[in-house]
């Protein structure tokens, strides 16, 4: 039988790799199936030489030929094929001789690439039996853990839950279950930490590769963690202390188990007792800066502390007094120096039902603009050169009490708006410092001179002149008044002899109309120092009037008329005068500043004029 008696159906297509039968003598292909043509880039399945598909491999190609002559069957790798194309081919060639055919052999090519992905799919296949063989192994394990210990962890008052080595829960005890919300069927299997573990409090991504929990069995590592939070199932968070220990199984790593403690309670009382302390804290300072401030007020208060005088004017002001001291309305008084808005500010404060707490004074006139932040809203140490130590300010002084700013119109422009803005958010914030501190006050201010007028030129913003001025209160000028004058006199005169020791003098009736015929630039103020200068130079039981500026009569007078060296003396004598009353003080409350009505920067300039030495009122 010779191949040209093969038949042309062969059975060559039942074959699974490529397969060709070759006649060797004639080097011609007499069958081949549609593998062996898709392999070798042949149209026909038979006639074509096979020859050319030897790519330089034709000697070792007769070895093969004579080793299956030899033998029967035999195999290759190292024949190097190509296709019609000229591309390599990897294959293995696997050939036997057809007996009873003369010269014809089966030949089949195994393509070693796809014998090659064969061979990863099945490692994958079966990396992928070991592996779920394994989980099975953890899963059995920390099943029987917890079948062991079921009773012992149910019992727990921690919550305890473990994980495998992928991360996914195995158990979850019946405390842990409460305190997270989560059921067992909700955790098992499934990646815990993406479910309670995913965010900080702060809300930041808590990525699992930062988690001590799987360090534990990563690194082999125990990992004791005393303030984080897990997420229950609601979105609410919890705060934790927890221990995560890697455990293992027959010395092999198999996950941790998780040990964790509810701290949010004792956090929270943590948290409140911090802020009680800080708030004993701030109390002792606001009541030590009140007390050193009380102190100083008790050592300069002024000798009058009730309103004198019947005259229709001071009648209104008391009434005005009693309608608006029971309410929080903000007051402004409004006056010129000496005229008593300082007192009329008392008196709304003792009828007020903060009454029990102290009526914080703060002139504006008095501090330097430089200085009046720090004053109102505070400092903490480091805030500025020279902040050596946390200080309250005003503000905060006068929390639950009442704060009147006197002199509120030399309160700076570039403060203005930050006081306002405290005032209306009823909260401050120290200088150097971040907290807000909650302030709770009733505001009274006190202006010398006209805020509309102010606001029309610039000087004061009006929202603050809006917000001061709910309730206002003007006190006249005493010249407007001088039917008050004999009751203020007396009253004055008793105070000054009670305090000098001595006997009142008699204000005789001559006195009394220099009195009432005296202008009062200084207002009550200099009615008081007028007062207390006769106490002391009387003689013979009458009180000696000694004005120190000339005296315009309102009726009957000629004016007097001085040259300005006698003017220029009076006022150093007026000066000096007021220095000998106050001791040298100048500036703060019963200072000479006040006394004559004038800012204190103003009178060092002219004691500086008038060289006024201190020995002529020491």
């Amino acid at each position: 039988m010779t191949c040209d008696d093969l038949p042309a159906d062969s059975l060559l297509d039942a074959f699974p790799h490529p397969v060709l039968v070759l006649d060797t003598a004639r080097d011609r292909v007499r069958a081949a199936n549609e593998r062996a043509m898709r392999l070798l880039g042949q149209a026909a399945p038979s006639g074509f030489a096979f020859a050319p598909h030897l790519a330089g491999s034709l000697p070792g190609f007769l070895v093969f030929l004579d080793e299956l002559a030899h033998r029967g069957q035999a195999w290759r790798r190292d024949i190097a094929l190509q296709d019609l194309n000229h591309h390599p081919l990897s294959c293995e060639l696997r050939g036997t001789r057809l007996d009873g055919i003369d010269g014809a052999i089966l030949l089949t090519l195994i393509d070693l690439n796809e014998l090659s992905r064969h061979d990863q799919i099945t490692e994958a296949n079966q990396l992928q039996r070991l592996g779920l063989l394994e989980w099975q192994r953890a899963q059995d394990f920390f099943t029987e853990l917890e079948r062991q210990n079921q009773l012992i962890l149910n019992a727990a008052g921690e919550g305890i839950y473990g994980v495998n080595a992928d991360g996914k829960t195995t158990f979850v005890n019946r405390a842990a279950r409460e305190m997270l919300g989560w059921s067992a069927e909700d955790l098992l299997g499934r990646d815990i930490h993406s479910m309670i573990h995913h965010h900080h409090l702060n809300g930041e991504v808590y990525p699992s590769h930062d988690c001590p929990i799987y360090q534990s069995f990563r690194f082999e590592q125990v990992n004791r963690i005393e303030d984080e939070v897990f997420w229950r199932k609601d979105g609410k968070p919890i705060r934790v202390e927890y221990v995560s220990t890697p455990i293992y199984d027959q010395n092999v790593l198999a996950g941790a188990v998780v040990i964790f403690r509810d701290i949010t309670e004792r956090k929270e009382n943590e948290r409140k007792l911090r802020e009680a302390m800080q708030e004993v804290q701030d109390l002792r300072d606001r009541l030590e800066q009140e007390n050193a401030y009380l102190q100083e007020t008790i050592a300069s208060a002024r000798a009058h502390h009730e309103i004198i005088g019947t005259s229709p004017a001071i009648l209104q002001v008391i009434s005005k007094i009693d309608l608006v001291a029971g309410t929080d309305a903000n007051v402004l008084i409004t006056g010129e120096a000496g005229t008593g808005k300082a007192l009329v500010a008392s008196a709304i404060h003792k009828g007020s039902a903060r009454r029990r707490r102290s009526l914080i004074h703060f002139k504006c006139s008095a501090v330097k603009s430089d200085a009046i932040e720090a004053e109102l809203f505070g400092q903490m140490r480091g805030a500025y050169p020279g902040a050596l130590r946390d200080k309250p300010g005003m503000l905060e002084l006068a929390h639950n009490a009442t704060l009147f700013l006197d002199d509120v119109d030399e309160l700076p422009l570039a403060i203005q708006g930050r006081m306002l803005h405290a005032l209306q958010e009823r909260s401050v914030t120290r200088l150097g410092d971040t907290q807000a501190r909650r302030i709770d006050l009733r505001l009274i201010a006190a202006s010398r001179r006209s805020l509309e007028t102010l606001v029309r030129q610039g000087a004061f913003r009006q929202d603050l002149y809006i917000y001061l001025n709910v309730f206002p209160i003007v006190c006249a000028a005493l010249r407007q008044r001088p039917e008050d004058i004999p009751a203020l006199a007396a009253h004055f005169l008793a105070l000054s002899c009670k305090r000098l020791n001595m006997t009142p003098p008699t204000i005789t009736r001559q006195a009394m109309d220099k009195l009432i015929g005296y202008d009062w630039p200084g207002n009550v103020r200099e009615l008081q120092n007028v007062i207390d200068r006769g106490a002391i130079i009387s003689k013979g039981g009458k009180l000696q009037v000694d004005l120190a500026q000339p005296m315009l009569r309102r009726s009957g007078a000629k004016d007097t008329i001085l040259t300005e060296a006698e003017l220029t003396r009076l006022a150093r004598d007026n000066l000096v005068a007021a220095l000998r009353l106050t001791q040298g003080k100048v500036s703060g409350d019963a200072g000479a500043a006040e006394l004559l009505g004038l800012q204190p920067t103003t009178l060092h300039s002219r004691i500086k004029k008038l060289k006024i030495q201190s020995e002529e009122f020491s």
